[in-house]
């Protein structure tokens, strides 16, 4: 009676192990967070990559003579640090699938133990690659609102606001994608932390 009674203790519903039970629910997390980071990245890719105003500007050339009306045009490949928020999601979005089809296919042993650590450390880089390039978007993006008056650049956005409006959901899209894999970093921390704990 004893021993069956400790069966159900340590067992699940499905016959497994508590320590198996946690490592599918784990593993369920880091898919789940894998999958967002997937569909945040590629979203933001596509609401930058497409962003693009048109305007018709006046432009006062003296003020004795009357403005000139001129269509400027606003698009994210004018500026560098928006050129680097496109390809840096396009680089976390297809790192992304790739670590989703190797986590699904990956059995068990010390060459998926192996396979884990890379995973990880890719996804630290990812981390560093997603904030960097949202620094720079958000630099330039804040350039866009305010100006600069010492060095009197005129801000832009209260001419494109459907540009600017475009630029910074692109940029909050890629930050929580940069949080999602923030999250997978420290799901690993853990998981290498409990194995190797358990083995002291």
């Amino acid at each position: 009676m004893e021993s069956e009674s400790n069966n159900k203790v340590s067992n699940g519903l499905d016959g497994s192990t508590g320590a198996e039970s946690m490592a599918r629910r784990g593993n369920t997390c880091e898919l789940i967070l894998r999958v967002v980071a997937l569909a945040l990245t590629v979203a933001a890719a596509i609401v930058l990559g497409v962003d693009k105003q048109t305007k018709v500007v006046p432009i006062q050339i003296a003020p004795t003579l009357p403005a000139v009306n001129i269509v400027a045009q606003a698009k994210w490949h004018y500026l560098s640090a928006l050129v680097y928020a496109v390809v840096a999601n396009i680089i976390a979005s297809i790192y992304a699938a790739i670590a989703i089809v190797i986590m699904l296919g990956s059995g068990k042993g010390k060459a998926s133990i192996r396979l884990g650590q890379m995973v990880g450390v890719a996804d630290l880089l990812m981390v560093g690659l997603l904030f960097s390039a949202n620094g720079a978007a958000l630099a330039i993006g804040l350039m866009g609102y305010k100006g600069n008056s010492h060095v009197r650049w005129n801000k832009v956005c209260n001419v494109f606001d459907k540009f600017c409006d475009q630029v910074a959901v692109s940029i909050l899209l890629s930050l929580l994608a940069a949080l999602a894999f923030t999250a997978l970093v420290a799901i690993t921390l853990l998981t290498f932390h409990k194995r190797f704990a358990s083995k002291l």
